[in-house]
């Protein structure tokens, strides 16, 4: 990172935040941190889709300057909530599109899926120091975004735990060096499960992550692997390697989160329980660390640290993402998009489990990739792709 990237990181007594997605689960570790420390920021605005409620919460508690609900229809009930306060409130896609653009040191972008590429983008061109919880930015558009970030000399900093994890034993000065980073994965609830026992899984089953607390999309495709196939694919935007340079690991414990391994056999690994506070706190603190209220490791009781090299027959969503990543273009937003769809699809029970994978399969093979031009090429397959995607639920429930 350039000296110029890390000044601009640290403004002065108080760092300017805006969070993007502050209702969800990152959104939420985000705030707790803000709020433990509220003398070292000051909040330019809070965005959330449609839990108004929370929103009018945390607006009470960090008095940002702007409070933003995506669903519109809620706005009266945002200026209700807020009335008094002085708080500026907006409503609509276009007002969090918005709120990415206003001036601030620091903004998390924590907005699931697609709906969260345009503020995020809007963030970047400020030049500003950009902590991404949005996978769907590098994965849908990892072309047009790495441009944009050169052009306007902005910072991105990963939130993932993996990302972060690499972030931090990754030797930029001497890139070449390095000979691969590995991703680990837990393996989620159905590591060990026979690929004829996952017929009747249910949504229940799913989303019971066995470290991991986060929200139902994400969990169930931490148990599809679908999740580290997505990571696969941000990887390679964050980091100057190659694809053949990322491999993926089971690590069951969560305990380490990611490594980088070295041309001279050196292995790095970042570690630490699986609490989401950390890497947003390293993000949040960057370049100086902050403290956290994240357990610490005990390592009187940590008994074994246990490695596997994932099933591709039982975790195809893998293979999946490989062949996007590889193919590129559109390639990976039809990926991202069909899954969106075929996860929610899941939830409600429309499809069977083993039915997820299928349809983001067929998706790909079936939507004709096209070069990455733009965001506009992006929105272009993934509607494309979700139309497709929910005629095949459609089509097999």
């Amino acid at each position: 990172m350039s000296v110029e990237a890390i000044q601009k990181a640290v403004p002065g007594d108080k760092r300017r935040v805006t969070v993007l997605g502050s209702t969800g689960s990152i959104g939420c570790n985000t705030i707790d941190l803000i709020e433990r420390e509220p003398d070292h920021y000051d909040v330019v605005a809070l965005t959330a889709n449609g839990n108004v409620e929370k929103l009018i919460e945390q607006s009470k508690s960090l008095r940002p300057k702007r409070a933003v609900i995506g669903r519109e229809e809620l706005l009266p009930q945002l200026e209700a909530g807020l009335s008094g306060t002085g708080i500026d409130c907006a409503g609509g896609r276009q007002a969090v599109i918005d709120a990415g653009a206003l001036e601030a040191d620091w903004v998390m972008a924590a907005i699931m899926g697609a709906a969260g590429l345009a503020p995020t983008l809007e963030a970047v061109r400020q030049g500003t120091v950009v902590g991404l919880a949005n996978k769907e930015t590098l994965v849908c558009a990892g072309e047009v975004f790495t441009k944009e970030l050169n052009d306007a000399k902005a910072t991105m900093l990963p939130v993932d735990s993996e990302h972060n994890a690499i972030f931090q034993v990754f030797d930029f000065d001497q890139a070449e060096r390095v000979s691969r980073i590995i991703l680990t994965a837990s393996g989620g609830p159905f590591r060990t499960w026979a690929k004829e026992d996952m017929t009747d899984i249910t949504p229940e089953q799913a989303v019971a992550h066995p470290n991991w607390s986060m929200g139902a999309k994400i969990s169930v495709d931490s148990a599809t692997m679908m999740n580290k196939g997505l990571e696969l694919i941000e990887a390679y935007h964050l980091f100057p390697v190659t694809s053949a340079q990322i491999d993926i690991v089971v690590h069951p414990q969560s305990v380490i989160h990611s490594m980088v391994e070295y041309i001279d056999g050196s292995v790095l690994a970042q570690m630490g329980t699986p609490d989401m506070r950390t890497p947003i706190g390293y993000a949040l603190g960057w370049p100086d660390r902050i403290e956290t209220p994240s357990p610490k490791l005990d390592f009187g009781t940590l008994n074994t640290l246990n490695f596997e090299t994932p099933d591709l027959e039982r975790f195809p969503a893998l293979v999946c993402a490989r062949d996007a990543l590889n193919t590129g273009g559109t390639a990976p937003a039809i990926l991202n998009a069909a899954n969106e769809i075929a996860v929610d699809a899941f939830l409600k029970k429309r499809i069977a489990y083993l039915d997820i994978v299928t349809i983001v399969r067929e998706s790909m093979e079936r939507i004709a990739n096209k070069p990455l031009l733009s965001l506009d090429t992006v929105y272009e397959a993934d509607q494309e792709a979700r139309s497709l995607a929910e005629h095949l639920v459609q089509a097999t429930a």
